[in-house]
């Protein structure tokens, strides 16, 4: 499958703005089953930008520079990425939970994709008793890895409400677990939590999913967003694995990903500093387009905002 994707973020200020230095993570990383094409970044009004080194996670980082006053700013991402990602087929010889816990622990990889990364608590994903113990449910040891994370995302889309006004963006995973409701960056914190109490690696995946309108109804430019979903080590032969709680489906074809960290605050699109005073208002729209035949056949999806909550 081939996208063309584009991502605006607009920000209003009502007093204009002295000084802004951002972080943006918009370009998608290299990983397995996706393709960048090719990449193009502008902002408005203009700045200075320089390629920066992720602090944590992967992405690719973007130093943002902005001296000039300003009453506004947006920033614009294009890309044209093609996605080549089989449905995850679970199988007999999968190691089993017990298993990859073991390995993780064992693992003497120190790079930023080491299982060893994500398998402790972090800034925004606690480890949550309750959380722990309700996860625990489809997390026997002796069961297979991507048996259980799709039992376990399938349970969470199934008890869970998606309800954007349930929560907010730095609401913490045990109050959405409380309300059973919220957005895509919920349902990946209560799962990460989970997972991690187990002793499993889990990873926040960052990204876009490809959504599908109902029959018959056009796509809507600009009404996708960006979408979090949880990524599972299962091993050193089937390594990180895709799981999404909000659809309760794998991660295939419909996903693209552009940064991979413990939690939210690792890879956030954009993040930084203004120096001014007032109100700011900020608007995101997102389109991802199909850009050949292939999207006869499959499932409409749910995609929620990790950058509005």
């Amino acid at each position: 499958m081939l996208y063309s994707i584009r991502h605006v973020t607009r920000f209003d200020y009502a007093e204009p703005v002295g000084f802004a230095r951002c972080n943006l993570r918009l370009k998608p990383i290299h990983w397995s089953g996706q393709q960048l094409h090719d990449y193009d970044l502008s902002v408005e009004p203009g700045g200075r930008t320089s390629p920066a080194r992720a602090e944590a996670g992967l992405a690719n980082v973007v130093r943002l520079v902005i001296e000039q006053a300003a009453s506004s700013l947006a920033i614009e991402s294009r890309c044209r990425i093609s996605v080549d990602r089989p449905v995850p087929e679970p199988a007999p010889d999968d190691p089993t939970l017990a298993e990859v816990a073991a390995l993780a622990r064992d693992s003497r990889d120190a790079g930023p994709a080491s299982p060893a990364a994500y398998m402790f608590p972090s800034p925004l994903i606690p480890l949550d008793p309750e959380i722990a113990a309700w996860c625990a449910e489809d997390l026997d040891p002796r069961r297979g890895a991507l048996e259980a994370g799709i039992a376990l995302a399938q349970r969470i889309q199934r008890e869970f409400d998606f309800d954007p006004a349930a929560t907010l963006v730095d609401t913490p995973p045990h109050e959405a677990f409380l309300k059973r409701g919220g957005v895509c960056q919920d349902f990946a914190q209560i799962m990460i939590s989970g997972l991690r109490a187990a002793g499993l690696p889990a990873a926040y995946a960052s990204g876009y999913l490809r959504t599908l309108p109902p029959p018959g109804k056009p796509r809507l430019v600009g009404a996708d967003a960006t979408h979090a979903w949880v990524l599972i080590w299962c091993g050193p032969k089937r390594g990180w694995v895709g799981f999404d709680p909000t659809n309760g489906i794998w991660m295939a074809n419909d996903h693209v990903i552009v940064a991979i960290g413990r939690d939210y605050a690792d890879i956030a699109p954009i993040d930084g500093i203004i120096l001014g005073y007032g109100a700011q208002n900020m608007r995101v729209s997102v389109d991802v387009e199909p850009l050949d035949d292939a999207a006869s056949g499959l499932a409409t999806a749910t995609s929620g905002a990790d950058v509005a909550g």
